[in-house]
């Protein structure tokens, strides 16, 4: 839907896919050389098509383009799914907003893991292509100029499917993603050839080759049905929606963390339409081993040598995204009502407050009359991991359930 910013009419109406079949939206559209530009989710579940990122026209709100976010039989990459048919091929949503890239003129989209999350359950262990992966796309046609596929063939749940940042390193156009592993990608997004991967080290999952990008799993790790794994970090993952940011100053990336494993084991499930889904499986919350009893981490690496430059625990997780100020400063907030100012060079604090609810989303900072100022929403927010977690794993610390709002606050001139 588009409507108009001056009065909110609505300009047009396109429906993209049937809601019926379990197809939904999670994050918004980019727009890309005119093009308005957007993933679909929902793709969990068996049925006769799978997930797929469409191109529009802006300005009528038409469908140009359809690009399909698994290989297809008989199509460029089809046999990495073995000989399952379409309909039982599922996941690689596309559910976080994807970068664009007026230099190169490619749109980056990233997927989620294939489902049913393990092997074993969805029946085939090939690389399951475009599961986990980086799509760079043309956008005006919906071409898709190349893949970069991290997880070939991913066991757990681990998705890559987050922000993509566009970073200029060395002469090289890069892209850096972090996924739930905690390894943070450096590919050429020119390209998509590989450069670089630093592991943050708090996986047991997987080894992954820094000059290669070659990933094997490690003994034991790969589920089978019915067997219980201990695996760091369990499926909510160290990294998750809330995006890092860098800072130009300091060559740095800002990375908010949850620290945690899982006792999990693997379920069978239905390959019939409308079966599948993630998997049954029976899941136990864990502190992990390195934690020293926190949740939460803001985690600071030089993405020049893949060096930490410093690191902020907290007992609560880490609930929002990450931002970085041209005055060196980084804003983020926890699960238990703080909102941080950090000196970004040191990791000093430089400034806290406590808010009514837990921190939330995405916080900005804008100017107004010369004045600079910092958004974040503060709520309840909705059921997922970011609630269970310090619910098992910090039991002791409450927050309220109420008290949505907006809080803006002022930085010092």
């Amino acid at each position: 839907v588009a409507v108009d910013a001056r009065t909110g009419r609505e300009v047009w109406k396109t429906a993209v896919a049937d809601p019926e079949l379990g197809y939904f939206y999670v994050a918004g559209p980019i727009v890309a050389h005119g093009k308005l530009i957007t993933g679909i989710s929902g793709c969990e579940r068996y049925k006769d098509d799978v997930c797929f990122i469409t191109g529009h026209d802006a300005i009528t709100g038409q469908e140009l383009w359809r690009t399909s976010t698994i290989a297809r039989p008989g199509e460029p990459g089809g046999d990495t799914w073995g000989d399952l048919p379409l309909r039982f091929r599922a996941g690689s949503d596309a559910w976080i907003a994807g970068s664009y890239d007026a230099e190169t003129n490619l749109v980056y989209w990233a997927t989620s893991q294939a489902k049913p999350w393990a092997r074993a359950v969805r029946g085939t262990a090939g690389d399951a292509l475009y599961t986990n992966s980086s799509l760079a796309l043309d956008p005006d046609t919906g071409e898709l100029v190349w893949h970069y596929q991290y997880l070939p063939g991913e066991t757990h749940d681990m998705d890559e499917v987050f922000e993509s940042v566009l970073i200029d390193l060395d002469g090289r156009r890069s892209l850096f993603k972090m996924g739930k592993l905690g390894i943070l990608w450096q590919i050429d997004r020119a390209t998509g050839e590989f450069i670089n991967a630093t592991d943050i080290g708090y996986q047991n999952i997987l080894s992954v080759d820094s000059e290669t990008g070659e990933v094997r799993y490690r003994p034991g790790m790969i589920p089978e049905i019915g067997v219980e794994i201990e695996m760091c970090p369990s499926t909510s993952g160290f990294k998750s929606w809330r995006a890092m940011a860098f800072s130009p100053l300091t060559n740095a990336l800002y990375i908010p963390i949850t620290l945690n494993c899982e006792l999990a084991t693997f379920g069978p499930t239905d390959r019939i339409l409308g079966g599948g889904g993630t998997g049954p499986v029976r899941r136990i919350n864990t502190p992990h081993p390195a934690s020293e009893g926190n949740l939460g981490e803001l985690l600071v690496i030089d993405i020049r040598n893949g060096e930490v430059m410093w690191r902020h625990r907290t007992p609560s997780p880490i609930n929002t995204a990450a931002l970085t100020t041209a005055g060196g400063l980084v804003f983020a907030g926890d699960w238990d009502r703080h909102m941080y100012a950090y000196n970004a060079q040191s990791g000093d604090i430089l400034w806290q407050t406590r808010l009514p609810t837990s921190t939330q989303g995405f916080p900005i900072s804008y100017l107004a009359d010369g004045k600079q100022y910092v958004a974040i929403p503060v709520g309840g927010g909705g059921s997922s991991w970011s609630t269970t977690l310090p619910r098992e794993l910090a039991p002791n610390i409450r927050r309220p359930r109420n008290g949505n709002s907006l809080h803006v606050f002022a930085l010092p001139n």
